[in-house]
């Protein structure tokens, strides 16, 4: 059937004007390259994303700002005194008993994409902060240490997609981390002695999308649990998913420990939970209790791993104690409105029974969710921190 010849004349004068084109040519022309989803598959690609690195030796970030610390005023200046300005004059920070170093602040928007650092003394008394869009409290708190995966203080090599831990102790992450107006880092030393940090902070100036939610991460510690039963986290209210776990478990009996099953409470979820794992080493992608001829073997993937055995030395270290990874990078937990996450601390006992533990159990939990959080559980007092 001919088209009516009204039509047929409209439809020419649409495709005669400017305004035309101009609406087709943008229906064509691809989305610009925000520079934050980096992968192999599009680094060919340009990008107005602006590169920023704060390190000691550029502590505000600015562009063509690094390396100007004076000899008298950088920590390494006895080293330099031959050379002067511009050679590794302030490579590091001194961060003294009781005092809270800001490590980087930036104005947004942004994501930050790589954290490095080396910090000296105890792991487990450096505390790490972590502050989105001047929020009064911090949306990360998590002693340096257990944020690398390293709870136990005792360097082990750990290579995974999200956190790599490098000889001697070269802490690194990978954790993509936007922010829309600001940024702000802290860590707090709580030790008896001055600390000494080495850190470079690399992030990105671009737009973020209105999707982007904001990492969190918080630490826990359980010495000994009690009633079987470990929170991992509760109270988590707002929209997300949750993306991963770090756990550094302590044995204090004798026998195979890792019954337990870990139980994902959604979106209001009461007594039984919408994932239910099946026991912790299913949970961390292993099988079998790790028992490969009579021994616990340490693996180490993309997204899980037991990456630390500590085994008894016949003296003083008595106890096995083991660090394990579970990231949740392709297979993330959702939530909508609500979570809440624990672990049974779960043993054997003769003739078949399962037996109720009272490990020594420390965990950081990683998840991504808008703001505003809920306020996070005090951290335990510096006597319950220390990996004992």
């Amino acid at each position: 059937m001919a088209q009516p010849k009204t039509s047929h004349m409209l439809r020419k004068l649409l495709l005669a004007t400017p305004l035309f084109f101009f609406i087709s040519s943008l229906a064509q022309k691809p989305s610009g390259f925000n520079g934050i989803d980096v992968n192999l598959g599009n680094l060919y690609r340009l990008s107005n994303a602006k590169t920023r690195s704060i390190s000691p030796e550029n502590p505000t970030g600015d562009p063509g700002k690094g390396g100007m610390a004076k000899l008298e005023d950088g920590t390494a200046r006895n080293n330099a005194r031959d050379l002067g300005q511009g050679w590794k004059v302030n490579p590091y920070i001194n961060i003294e008993v009781g005092q809270t170093a800001t490590l980087a602040e930036m104005s947004g928007p942004g994501a930050i994409q790589h954290i490095w650092m080396t910090p000296t003394g105890t792991w487990r008394y450096s505390i790490l902060r972590f502050y989105w869009d001047d929020e009064p409290n911090p949306s990360i708190e998590v002693p340096v240490g257990d944020f690398f995966g390293m709870g136990w203080g005792v360097y082990a090599p750990l290579q995974s997609l999200a956190v790599t831990v490098n000889p001697g102790s070269a802490f690194n992450c990978y954790w993509v981390m936007p922010f829309r107006k600001k940024c702000r880092i802290t860590m707090t030393n709580i030790g008896d002695e001055k600390m000494r940090l080495y850190y470079q902070v690399d992030y990105t100036l671009t737009e973020v999308p209105d999707d982007a939610a904001y990492l969190h991460a918080q630490f826990r510690r359980k010495n000994p649990t009690s009633g079987g039963i470990y929170t991992l986290l509760d109270s988590v209210q707002g929209r997300g998913q949750y993306v991963g776990t770090y756990l550094a478990w302590g044995v204090n009996n004798n026998g195979w420990w890792g019954e337990g099953e870990i139980k994902f409470f959604l979106d209001g979820d009461q007594q039984f939970p919408t994932v239910n794992g099946t026991g912790t080493e299913d949970y961390f992608c292993g099988s079998y209790n790790w028992d490969v001829h009579g021994r616990y073997t340490e693996y180490l993937t993309p997204y899980a791993g037991l990456h630390q055995v500590i085994r008894p030395d016949g003296l003083y270290n008595s106890q096995q104690r083991f660090g394990m990874y579970r990231w949740h990078i392709q297979d993330p937990i959702r939530f909508e409105r609500s979570l809440r996450v624990t672990i049974q601390d779960l043993g054997w006992r003769t003739n078949g029974r399962y037996l109720l533990q009272q490990s020594d159990i420390s965990s950081v939990v990683f998840w991504y969710q808008s703001e505003p959080h809920q306020a996070f559980p005090k951290l335990p007092l510096r006597d319950d921190l220390e990996a004992k």
